[in-house]
């Protein structure tokens, strides 16, 4: 996650104000010390650049846990065109047997930024929202779900020199590329994205460049589960792996906790200790939750 914070509004009124104190729903069997194995796991690969050892050990061990949980799973590999020259990259989908339904993508990136001076591991920023993301497959992989889902791991979200808009998002603009060729834009109904998500005191943010009727839809899921004092009130706008979906004209969301950034964003203290399994879930009950409403509005 690089140079994510466009711009901050000023407070707003929200859709959580009043409802926190309203009934809440049960949680679902999403299991955030699972979710946190797998940071665990890949952080242990060490940093996690594209083309790099780390990268490959955690390409390697995404797939398997994808096909143990019996999804067909595409690579997608291509040559990025970077600053420091043509670097290979690789994204990962896992789908479930649903082919006949309106597709929902639910998504991360996997690497981790470049760092030559120093270790960087990104256990929250690249790792807490990868391992949440193999800990949703498990659960909506044994579900019925009213979508197909997708679950896309993206490589090269970070920028290899500085963020711009060319340095950057190499894999979900790859990604959103190879849907228009296949002519599968009109069959995506949403995109999910989950980025830096397992900070201890988490807080989501109503990020502005979402699609604002999904935007609620996701805040209004978190309500239900009486998740709302994890939820910002200040408006900020994230520029992340969901807006070039956005742009192709797929509804996007990026649940985000970028205050997590102002202390430990790309520094190598983005440490396990920093993360908890109890944000993991709660961002993983919220998306569960999310896909439960969507379908109610099919």
């Amino acid at each position: 996650m690089s140079k994510k914070f466009a711009y901050q509004g000023c407070l707003v009124a929200l859709l959580v104000c009043s409802g926190a104190s309203g009934p809440q729903r049960k949680a679902s069997s999403v299991d955030g010390n699972l979710a946190y194995s797998h940071v665990e796991k890949l952080v242990g690969f060490g940093p996690r650049p594209p083309a790099s050892p780390g990268i490959a050990r955690s390409q390697a061990y995404i797939t398997d846990i994808l096909k143990k949980l019996n999804l067909q799973v595409d690579c997608q590999d291509f040559l990025a065109d970077t600053p420091n020259g043509p670097l290979s990259m690789k994204n990962i989908v896992g789908k479930t047997r649903q082919s006949d339904k309106p597709v929902v993508i639910l998504a991360s990136h996997y690497d981790t930024r470049v760092m030559t001076n120093a270790v960087f591991v990104g256990a929250n920023d690249g790792g807490s929202s990868t391992g949440l993301l193999l800990e949703l497959a498990r659960v909506l992989s044994k579900r019925q779900n009213p979508f197909t889902v997708w679950f896309v791991f993206f490589d090269g979200e970070e920028a290899q020199r500085e963020w711009s808009e060319t340095d950057s998002l190499y894999g979900s603009r790859y990604f959103v590329e190879k849907l228009k060729r296949d002519g599968q834009i009109q069959a995506v109904k949403a995109m999910v994205l989950m980025d830096m998500c397992g900070d201890r005191d988490l807080k989501l943010e109503n990020d502005a460049s979402s699609t604002p009727k999904l935007m609620e839809l996701v805040r209004r899921s978190a309500v239900e589960l009486g998740y709302a004092k994890y939820l910002a009130t200040s408006q900020k706008g994230m520029v992340d792996d969901h807006v070039p979906f956005i742009r192709a004209g797929i509804p996007a969301v990026d649940l985000i906790d970028f205050e997590y950034g102002f202390n430990l964003w790309h520094t190598p203290n983005d440490t396990l200790d920093k993360i908890s399994p109890h944000s993991l879930k709660i961002v993983g009950d919220i998306v569960v939750r999310l896909i439960e409403n969507l379908g109610q509005h099919r």
